[in-house]
């Protein structure tokens, strides 16, 4: 079996580039310490190493857009840290997959591309996570709020609805990233103000394992398997926005197995 950490090794050309993975951040606020930590870590690392970061899932800009540009750039060497704890046993299966299916999806000179392992790993995390409970001590302790929390919402108006399975099989086939692509897409089109309106959610198992990653579209409730990043480009463009099915993804309920279409 492959080794994941180091998923392909391309022609060789000077300068490393370094992704600070991190896994989704839905406001300003938390890219700006995405930010704020990278300009630390490219400090540290000194003018021979490029550091930028990425994530994930949801949050821009996602590590797939980010990977095409290094490959662009020419880096000789790409080395992806995950900033994630705990890190799901799945992680490395499906980011490993994930980056093959770009290598493929993207042909050209790709540069050398490894996995960090889990920060748990790292020799000096309890030496940090010690420092971090001392200082978190002398903190000024949370208090009490003056006024009393709003308890009321405002039951959203789309008519729409996309479950993305979180299943284990799905997980394995990159649904995480399909999921970030999906959100990404649904912020930067305004999906819930646009026609009917869409609202996205991550589910359960859906069911079809084979077919994965899965996603399922509702009031239809039409199943897509095998779906990649175009895939979900395509969903979006004709069904959830042209009322289309989109039959070359979508996998009917016939009372027998199926197996996902080449």
């Amino acid at each position: 079996m492959q080794d994941l950490n180091t998923v392909h090794s391309g022609p060789t050309s000077p300068g490393r580039a370094v992704v600070l993975l991190a896994k989704s951040a839905f406001a300003a606020a938390p890219m700006r310490e995405m930010q704020r930590l990278t300009e630390r870590i490219q400090r540290q690392r000194g003018p021979g190493e490029h550091v930028v970061f990425a994530f994930s899932e949801q949050g821009t800009p996602a590590l797939r857009d980010v990977m095409l540009e290094l490959r662009d750039a020419g880096f000789g060497e790409i080395v992806i840290v995950p900033l994630l704890i705990p890190l799901e046993p799945s992680f490395h299966l499906w980011l490993g997959r994930t980056l093959q299916r770009w290598l493929q999806e993207a042909p050209g000179a790709w540069p050398s591309i490894h996995v960090s392992p889990p920060p748990e790993e790292a020799p000096g995390l309890d030496g940090l996570i010690g420092r971090l409970i001392e200082h978190g001590a002398a903190r000024p302790a949370v208090a009490m709020p003056a006024t009393s929390l709003p308890d009321a919402s405002l039951v959203p108006a789309q008519k729409r609805r996309v479950l993305v399975c979180q299943g284990g099989p799905c997980n394995a086939a990159g649904a995480d990233g399909i999921w970030g692509h999906l959100r990404n897409e649904q912020e930067r089109r305004r999906l819930r103000i646009v026609g009917d309106g869409v609202m996205t959610a991550r589910s359960t198992c859906l069911g079809p394992c084979n077919l994965a990653p899965v996603l399922q579209v509702f009031p239809e409730g039409t199943y897509y398997g095998g779906v990649t990043e175009a895939g979900v480009d395509r969903i979006i463009d004709d069904h959830l926005l042209g009322g289309r099915i989109v039959a070359a993804l979508a996998y009917a309920p016939t009372g027998r197995k199926q197996s996902l279409r080449s």
